[in-house]
């Protein structure tokens, strides 16, 4: 019986010793995507770039259809993986989306003072019933320009969960006394031998400057 006893005070102990450190294991890796996440956005603007790709027209819908190449940088400067959209005209708008992350209600709080999120969400072509539109950035998920290195975590994407319910709903932002998400859609026209540098500025606004591309690349295919 004092066997027994002795066997089973052993393994209790042991199971608390597991769980109390499988416990702290998990707040050491929360803590550090928190900090990896924070540091994604100590950046206080993104940029990306814009280039006409291809100029078509439609003998069927007798339209002339545009191409363009998006290139968005990450929070560190580096060139994330581009995006071609086609559309039938070339007065393009880019929508941009900027997170406030003060007040907002979740650990940490404190950490997320002064932080903000900015994000090109979408890029759409106003032609009333034929309107097109394509996501850039998905809602409720993590921006590929900030998810930190490791692949997914669910802490992490808990984080954005929260971010992107207070972006997206005015009502649940008011009732925590947040300030809602600031959304800008300019748009300008598009055209071939021209590169477009599209920046979300500290203040939330959207700048499409443009620069025409150097003569010594026309006609010329560039290697990939």
């Amino acid at each position: 019986m004092k066997r027994f006893k002795s066997f089973f005070i052993f393994a209790l102990i042991g199971l608390l010793a597991y769980f109390f450190y499988a416990r702290v294991v998990h707040y050491i890796q929360e803590n550090a995507v928190l900090k990896q996440v924070i540091a994604r956005l100590e950046a206080d603007s993104r940029t990306a770039e814009v280039l006409v790709t291809g100029v078509n027209f439609d003998e069927k819908t007798r339209k002339t259809y545009t191409t363009i190449k998006f290139l968005e940088y990450d929070v560190k400067g580096q060139p994330m993986e581009p995006k071609y959209f086609t559309f039938s005209g070339n007065i393009i708008q880019f929508q941009s989306l900027v997170i406030r992350f003060d007040d907002i209600h979740i650990r940490s709080a404190d950490k997320f003072k002064g932080k903000s999120a900015y994000l090109f969400w979408k890029i759409f072509m106003l032609d009333g019933p034929n309107t097109r539109e394509y996501e850039i950035t998905p809602v409720h998920q993590v921006p590929h320009g900030y998810r930190v290195q490791g692949g997914r975590g669910v802490f992490e994407e808990k984080l954005w969960i929260n971010f992107w319910k207070y972006a997206l709903n005015p009502k649940a932002a008011e009732k925590s006394g947040i300030k809602s998400a600031q959304i800008e859609a300019p748009g300008t026209l598009f055209i071939p031998g021209v590169l477009y540098m599209i920046k979300i500025e500290h203040d939330g606004g959207l700048r499409i400057d443009s620069t025409p591309l150097s003569p010594i690349l026309k006609g010329e295919k560039i290697p990939g």
